[in-house]
């Protein structure tokens, strides 16, 4: 979500998954009573390709996304990890602000999305590449703190470019991602879109119940 210029959590949250639950913390601030983020070096887990491609199929068409290791390389490598796990399948573009961006990446299923909450990444260096219209970025609560939460750039927000590090950018269908459901604006209380918070603990029965008009992502695959 965004507090000034930072893209947050609904203000409170912004980040998902999970594979081995048991070795995976799920405390959301760090160790003990130190707030310092817990973070997960070893990128979760196996190198990225330098450039690879990644076609997403969702309920308005397809778009295909081209991420690039050399812009950031733990934000590439966490989301090569993802993918190849169908980790974004079947999760919703829960937050679209028209002439702003769109956000994704909280799993539907609270006991995925809730251990994956604090499995923080090491940050990039942000000054490669600017966030400009199609481009893909990793959201954060603050510094380390990526983790599974992604947002494409509507127009070139360059106010962002001292918090992300664009991982990729749109290649194909940008116009399918321009198309995605907005109706329901910004997160509370800013807007009266859904509350990160609650889907977290609720997933996908609270976002079918009192958000039924979201686009969501049907598959994503590695492009081959």
């Amino acid at each position: 979500m965004i507090q000034g210029t930072r893209v947050r959590w609904s203000f409170t949250a912004l980040i998902t998954m999970g594979i081995a639950a048991a070795a995976i913390p799920s405390c959301a601030t760090g160790n003990g009573g130190d707030q310092s983020p817990l973070l997960d070096t070893t990128r979760s887990a196996e190198p990225a390709p330098e450039t690879f491609r990644v076609r997403f199929e969702t309920s308005k068409g397809a778009f295909v996304m081209e991420a690039h290791r050399s812009w950031s390389p733990f934000g590439v490598d966490r989301f090569y990890y993802l993918v190849r796990r169908n980790f974004y399948d079947n999760t919703k573009f829960f937050r679209a602000i028209d002439g702003f961006l769109v956000q994704f990446g909280i799993s539907g299923n609270p006991s995925i999305s809730n251990v994956w909450k604090a499995r923080y990444m090491p940050d990039d260096p942000v000054a490669h590449q600017s966030n400009r219209r199609g481009r893909v970025s990793f959201g954060s609560l603050g510094p380390h703190t990526r983790s599974t939460q992604l947002f494409i750039n509507y127009k070139d927000n360059t106010n962002l470019d001292n918090d992300y590090a664009p991982i990729g950018e749109v290649v194909e269908g940008m116009s399918v991602v321009d198309s995605l459901w907005k109706g329901y604006g910004d997160a509370p209380p800013r807007g009266s879109g859904p509350d990160q918070d609650r889907i977290f603990a609720e997933g996908d029965e609270y976002l079918k119940k009192d958000f039924p008009q979201l686009d969501y992502i049907k598959t994503a695959r590695l492009i081959k």
